[in-house]
C-alpha cells in the first residue's frame, strides 16, 4: 500500500468491488444475455454508459490510470455506481493518492496527544467521553470512559494513556471482544471499514499501513473484511455493549472532529433517558468513583481508572 502501483491498485479494486454489487435491473438497463453475463454486477461497458463515457477511458480509470481525470468525470462514475457519502470521498482520496506523487505529497501533521483544555473537557463530561486517531487508537479518556472501555486494557487496573490501546486490533485479535460487542460481526465491518476510510485518506501514514499488515496476517476475519473494499464516515447511531461489570449497555453516540488538533476526534456515548442502560451507566460511574476514591487513599496518586 505504500508504492503508487499500489495506490492505483486500490483504485481499480475498489471501482471493480462497487460495480460488481449492483446489477443492471438495478440502474433500469435491460439484461438480453443473462445467462452468458460472466460477472455478478455491472460490466464496465454499463458503467461507461451510465457515466457518459467511453468504455476504454473507463478501463482505464479501473487501471488506476487517472491522470487529467476531471472532478466532473470522477462525479460521473460516482453517480453511475451509486456511491454514498463515504464511498465519493473515499475515491477522492484515491485519485489523490494516484495522481499525487509521494515527493510531492506533504504528509499531514497529526496530533498525538490531547491538549490539556480536551482533557478538561473530558472530565466535565458525566457521561463516558473518548478521544481517538483514524488509527483506532483510544489516546485520551476521562475516568468513566477508561472504566467503559476497561476490558480492552490487559491490565484495566493501571490503563496507561502513554501506551494507547486500539480498538480495531481488540475487535479482531482479542477473544474478550466477542463478548464485549454482542453485535461483533457488526462492530468488526465498522472498524475494518473505518480503517479502510482513513487509510485511503492517509496511503502514506506508516502506521495505519502497520497494523493493516498486522491484522491481515493475524485475522481471516480481518482479511475477508478488508478485500471488500467498504468504507464508512464514523460519525452518530447507537451501539450494543456488555460491560463485564454492569451488563448489557445500549448507547447513543456522537463522533466530532477536534478541528485544532489534526486526527483526533471526539466521542461521547450516552444512553436514553430513564432506560436500565441509564442506570447501568450510572452503577459503572458509582463503581469506578468508589475504586479511583480506593486508589486515593492507598496510593497517594489518582489513577485515570481502577478495576
Amino acid at each position: 500500500m505504500s508504492q503508487p502501483s499500489d495506490h492505483r491498485v486500490e483504485l481499480g479494486e475498489f471501482l471493480a468491488s462497487r460495480r460488481a454489487r449492483i446489477t443492471p435491473d438495478q440502474v433500469g438497463l435491460p439484461v438480453y444475455d443473462a445467462a452468458k453475463r460472466r460477472v455478478p454486477g455491472l460490466r464496465r461497458q454499463e458503467v461507461a454508459t451510465l457515466a457518459g463515457l467511453s468504455v476504454d477511458y473507463y478501463t482505464q480509470l479501473e487501471r488506476g490510470k487517472v491522470g487529467g481525470v476531471s472532478e466532473s468525470v470522477l462525479e460521473a462514475v460516482a453517480a453511475a455506481l451509486q456511491l454514498d457519502d463515504a464511498e465519493r470521498s473515499h475515491l477522492a482520496d484515491l485519485h489523490r493518492s494516484v495522481s499525487t506523487s509521494p515527493q510531492r505529497r506533504r504528509p499531514p501533521k497529526r496530533a498525538t496527544t490531547v491538549r490539556p483544555m480536551v482533557q478538561r473537557l473530558l472530565d466535565a463530561l458525566s457521561v463516558p467521553g473518548i478521544v481517538g486517531n483514524a488509527r483506532q487508537d483510544l489516546v485520551a479518556a476521562n475516568a468513566l470512559g477508561y472504566a467503559f472501555y476497561a476490558p480492552l486494557y490487559p491490565d484495566p487496573q493501571r490503563p496507561d494513556p502513554s501506551h494507547p490501546v486500539n480498538f480495531a486490533r481488540f475487535c479482531f485479535l482479542d477473544p474478550a471482544a466477542h463478548d464485549f460487542y454482542p453485535d461483533w460481526e457488526w462492530m468488526a465491518d465498522v472498524a475494518v471499514n473505518n480503517l479502510r476510510t482513513a487509510a485511503g485518506r492517509d496511503p502514506y501514514d506508516r502506521g495505519i499501513q502497520d497494523l493493516v499488515g498486522e491484522l491481515s496476517t493475524r485475522s481471516e476475519e480481518f482479511r475477508v473484511g478488508w478485500a471488500k473494499h467498504n468504507v464508512r464516515l464514523h460519525r452518530t447511531g447507537t451501539k450494543r455493549f456488555h460491560h463485564p461489570v454492569v451488563g448489557a449497555l445500549e448507547l447513543g453516540y456522537e463522533t466530532l472532529p477536534i478541528t485544532a488538533d489534526p486526527g483526533l476526534q471526539l466521542t461521547v456515548y450516552s444512553p436514553e433517558p430513564a432506560s436500565p442502560s441509564a442506570d447501568a451507566l450510572a452503577l459503572l460511574a458509582a463503581w469506578a468513583a468508589t475504586n479511583a476514591a480506593h486508589d486515593v487513599d492507598t496510593v497517594g496518586t489518582e489513577q485515570p481508572f481502577t478495576g
